[in-house]
């Protein structure tokens, strides 16, 4: 059996998983329906009471005039680009090296809608003002993703913010929020979903990350918006018959979970620094700024599975089941902190973490 095999089997065999809201498999939707009343009719083609009250709530939440659900946050920020790029009439949009529209979607905003990418920044940071102001190429749509994912979801700081909102304003450009974790970040920046949605011209949540729920995503802006995207929509074949498992999880969930978002923030930082106590350890950031953070150890792949799951299987305390590499001699995996964390022994959670740094000690820094 791989090593990888091994780590995945000690993860879903421990007695506790550190990470996440628990399985992702049917009962998570059961749950949400357990309370729907079965005179509930379903929405069909993008219209029903069930679909139109949860995208004015959400809209309400953002602070936007109007919300769209799409089945994939995929989905909907390429037509919010697409709806943008057509308005000014470049097909030119800027973002993050990292943005998941770069990496993680097969090139679908050039193959479908021969949008261009400008890239901002370097990898490992930030985009910051002066990336912004000094940008060569005319854009249609600055997009920000907020907080960063694939550097351990780092964040700028308030006061960036306003100035790239009020510079884009200035300049014309559209200033679009890849908002995927943005009710993770709240506590971060001490402001209202609507506070921070007030500097964007359209705004994308998920509600399968921080939230729980299936699937599913909003996309939100001014109502003139929302109705050029529900075309797009449909030509994307987003206008399923019906969307209500998702839309039901999601409203659910929401619901049960948008109060504990400081709890899992706390809990993050409470874990990194856990982390940051081993030898060959680092988080990224040191302290996080949202749910989530990267775990870098300074050591290979290989070595790193092993100990890993030895340190599983010996405490029952799952801490991960994946590890990516990042050279040679460095790999890394991602922490999301959600209800399964607290539900972890603190004793157990700190005995699995002295055991892990006496393995580190012994055979990564000996």
């Amino acid at each position: 059996m791989e090593n990888k095999n091994v780590l995945l089997q000690a993860y879903k065999q421990a007695k506790y998983q550190v990470t996440g809201h628990g399985k992702r498999d049917i009962t998570v939707l059961k749950e949400a329906l357990a309370r729907v009343s079965e005179e509930l009719e379903s929405d069909m083609y993008g219209k029903g009471h069930v679909i139109e009250a949860f995208q004015e709530k959400m809209a309400a939440y953002l602070g936007k005039e109007s919300a769209v659900f799409f089945p994939s946050g995929t989905m909907a920020q390429q037509i919010a680009m697409r709806n943008w790029c057509d308005r000014k009439g470049i097909k030119r949009v800027a973002y993050h090296p990292l943005c998941h529209l770069e990496i993680h979607e097969e090139d679908g905003l050039k193959e479908l809608h021969h949008i261009e990418s400008v890239l901002l920044a370097d990898e490992n940071r930030v985009i910051e003002l002066d990336d912004v102001v000094n940008m060569k190429e005319e854009v249609s749509c600055l997009l920000l993703e907020l907080p960063q994912r694939e550097i351990g979801g780092q964040l700028p700081t308030y006061k960036t913010l306003q100035e790239i909102s009020d510079y884009s304003r200035n300049k014309g450009i559209k200033l679009h929020l890849d908002g995927a974790r943005l009710f993770e970040i709240l506590p971060y920046y001490e402001k209202t979903a609507a506070e921070i949605c007030s500097l964007f011209d359209s705004v994308y949540i998920s509600f399968y990350k921080g939230i729980g729920g299936v699937a599913g995503a909003i996309l939100a802006g001014t109502q003139d918006f929302t109705e050029e995207s529900k075309v797009w929509k449909r030509r994307h074949g987003g206008d399923l018959i019906s969307l209500y498992p998702y839309i039901l999880s999601a409203d659910y969930y929401f619901d049960q979970r948008i109060g504990k978002m400081e709890e899992y923030n706390s809990g993050a930082k409470e874990l990194a620094d856990l982390y940051n106590t081993c030898g060959a350890v680092c988080t990224l950031p040191i302290k996080p700024v949202s749910n989530m953070f990267h775990v870098h150890f300074h050591a290979s792949k290989e070595q790193i599975e092993s100990i890993l799951a030895e340190t599983i299987n010996e405490t029952g305390i799952g801490l991960t089941g994946h590890l990516r590499e990042n050279g040679e001699e460095d790999c890394f995996f991602e922490v999301s902190i959600g209800d399964n964390y607290f539900n972890v022994p603190k004793d157990e959670l700190k005995h699995a973490f002295v055991l892990l740094n006496k393995k580190l000690k012994e055979r990564v820094l000996a």
